[in-house]
């Protein structure tokens, strides 16, 4: 059973990994390294693009007439890459879609033994994952949450490995830039989220500025919302390059068919060597500009 999701903007996303993915496998296929590709928030492999739901919903979004037809997932998408990568790991928590994962050993049986379903919390696995020996194997992680699942030391650790080239699908316009409100007034289980995603508690100060409110008796200091979604992307990118040696200048802005921006596709690179380093942000910058 496929999973139901998305619209025009997943299919953009798809196409962009999947145009890296070939490139890369291309460029190390000479290369003595291990190749490996993982999917953290893999789903079923498949995905069902499915029609209009006139119920109320808290992402409309979400919502979307555009398909109703089966199109490749990310785990199909890197299965079709041609050479092909020497493992694949794809990590789904919902027992019901992993069971589904692992029906991909029967659609590619050629790389049965090379695909590697993993039932876990994808911070977890990613962490212990990145602490394991790199020195003859190189990797593409793709981060591909509904929202703000992904922490910032998971991030973090993949940036450490200075071997795994990242595509991560931030929640721009989906989650963050909502919970932002323009008062400033954000409960303090929802800080605490932006804290874990942003790693840090400055994302604050970046996005609001203090204001005097006055009231019947007095004026009081509160605060007003500052960013947009220029700043939030600009800020996520930034918070990247403070850890990855290389990261794309030109993260892509995915919209709606209501051209309401959803989510921010961002590529960073962690190999420190200045050739392999700059090849790699070259094909992501050129894929991150075509239309």
């Amino acid at each position: 059973m496929a999973h139901s999701f998305g619209g025009k903007w997943t299919q953009e996303k798809l196409e962009k990994v999947g145009q890296y993915l070939q490139t890369y496998s291309t460029a190390l296929k000479n290369q003595s390294f291990k190749r490996v590709y993982v999917d953290a928030f893999a789903g079923t492999g498949y995905i069902q693009f499915k029609e209009r739901d006139e119920s109320p919903t808290l992402f409309p979004e979400f919502q979307e007439s555009e398909f109703q037809d089966f199109v490749s997932g990310s785990a199909q998408i890197a299965l079709n890459v041609n050479p092909p990568f020497d493992q694949y790991i794809f990590i789904e928590k919902d027992t019901n879609r992993f069971s589904e994962l692992e029906n991909l050993k029967v659609s590619f049986p050629h790389l049965a033994n090379q695909i590697l379903p993993q039932s876990s919390d994808a911070n977890d696995f990613l962490q212990a994952f990145c602490q394991t020996d790199w020195s003859n194997k190189r990797a593409v992680v793709f981060l591909d949450p509904y929202s703000m699942q992904v922490k910032w030391e998971t991030i973090e650790a993949i940036a450490k490995t200075q071997a795994i080239d990242l595509w991560i699908l931030f929640p721009l316009g989906v989650a963050v830039n909502r919970l932002l409100k323009k008062d400033g007034n954000i409960s303090q289980s929802v800080k605490q989220r932006l804290d874990e995603m942003f790693g840090t508690e400055e994302w604050f100060n970046e996005f609001f500025k203090p204001k005097e409110i006055r009231t019947l008796f007095d004026t009081e200091t509160g605060f007003e919302k500052t960013a947009n979604l220029d700043s939030i992307s600009d800020y996520f990118n930034q918070r990247l390059k403070s850890v990855f040696e290389g990261v794309a200048k030109n993260p892509l802005k995915l919209y709606n068919s209501k051209n309401n921006p959803l989510y921010l596709l961002c590529f960073a690179v962690g190999n420190p060597n200045p050739k392999a380093n700059g090849l790699a942000l070259k094909f992501a910058n050129h894929i991150l500009q075509m239309r």
